[in-house]
């Protein structure tokens, strides 16, 4: 069974970037699309992106497209979101998941990280 795990959460400004990073721990990610989620404090988890097998569709929530990108390097193994222009309505703790397809409905992924925080001060 493959286990996502997720790195690379932190303090940042509003404002400002940071890049997370989703590596496999029992197995290959190269197989399976991935999806980023979050979930805030008291609320549910909520879809971010997602990406294809081989990296060749993406699909992004409108909340953060065209300031978040998700990618892979099937090579390296790992999976990333880079987030810029970061808002502080985007604290949330970010989720690696694998799945079958790039889509945004959580029934989809079979594999689930523990989840890297991801905090915006104003």
């Amino acid at each position: 069974q493959v286990q996502p795990v997720e790195s690379g959460g932190g303090l940042v400004q509003a404002g400002g970037s940071l890049s997370l990073s989703c590596a496999a721990s029992g197995g290959t990610l190269s197989g399976v699309a991935m999806g980023w989620f979050r979930q805030a404090p008291g609320k549910e988890r909520e879809f971010v992106a997602a990406i294809s097998y081989t990296g060749g569709r993406t699909v992004y929530a409108d909340s953060v497209k065209g300031r978040f990108t998700i990618s892979r390097d099937n090579a390296k193994n790992t999976v990333y979101l880079q987030l810029n222009s970061l808002k502080p309505e985007d604290t949330a703790v970010y989720y690696c998941a694998a799945g079958y397809l790039s889509t945004s409905q959580q029934s989809n992924y079979f594999a689930w990280g523990q989840g890297t925080q991801v905090t915006v001060s104003s």
